[in-house]
């Protein structure tokens, strides 16, 4: 139905995007990789991708249509729904997905939350062929250092985490980092914080 959806960035979180178009504002699902490439940005373009249930319409967004084609792959795995797409997706870069795949490496997957043992070999079997014959240009992703704690357990809330268990992990990520390592004064970023946090909850 919608291709893709471009117009000015209204509100932009780890998990959601509202994109004002012709006078309509859009709200769309994303994966932490792609508000890693939207967060700076006051105009974007992104592909879509819209899931039509009994009690909902879901639109999805991505940055690249890398991200877009994995997001529909990975929906097609039997137990795979489109918010466990999502958490896969913001788990692992893309090349990590694409190789924990093609190497058969479902400790990987498993790291991911929600996938277990029985779900990470599904995905392997299911995509290991389909994904060997796709074409990926790896869209560039980028990260950078304006962080915000605050942000990142908005965003573990938008995933559906327990806002106390969320809140334990986010403290003691930032407070068993090493924060010398980013630099003095620098604080750790969203997406760091989100990508640690989903190992441990």
């Amino acid at each position: 139905m919608y291709a893709f959806i471009e117009g000015k960035l209204v509100e932009k979180t780890p998990t959601y995007a509202v994109i004002s178009a012709n006078g309509v504002g859009y709200f769309i699902n994303i994966s932490l990789n792609t508000f890693s490439q939207i967060k700076n940005l006051e105009t974007c373009k992104l592909l879509t991708y819209l899931i039509v249930r009994e009690d909902a319409m879901l639109l999805f967004g991505f940055a690249g249509d890398d991200e877009r084609k994995l997001f529909s792959e990975l929906i097609s795995v039997s137990g795979v729904g489109a918010n466990t797409a999502r958490i896969i997706l913001s788990s692992l870069t893309l090349p990590e997905l694409i190789n924990a795949i093609a190497t058969d490496n479902a400790s990987v997957l498993q790291s991911v939350k929600g996938i277990g043992a029985k779900s990470a070999q599904r995905i392997i079997i299911d995509l290991k062929d389909k994904l060997a014959k796709e074409v990926f240009s790896f869209d560039n992703l980028t990260i950078s250092h304006n962080t915000n704690k605050d942000e990142a357990l908005s965003g573990l809330l938008m995933l559906g985490f327990n806002k106390r268990l969320a809140e334990k992990a986010l403290d003691k990520i930032i407070s068993s980092s090493d924060l010398n390592q980013v630099g003095e004064g620098s604080s750790l970023s969203v997406e760091f914080l989100i990508k640690e946090a989903l190992k441990v909850l």
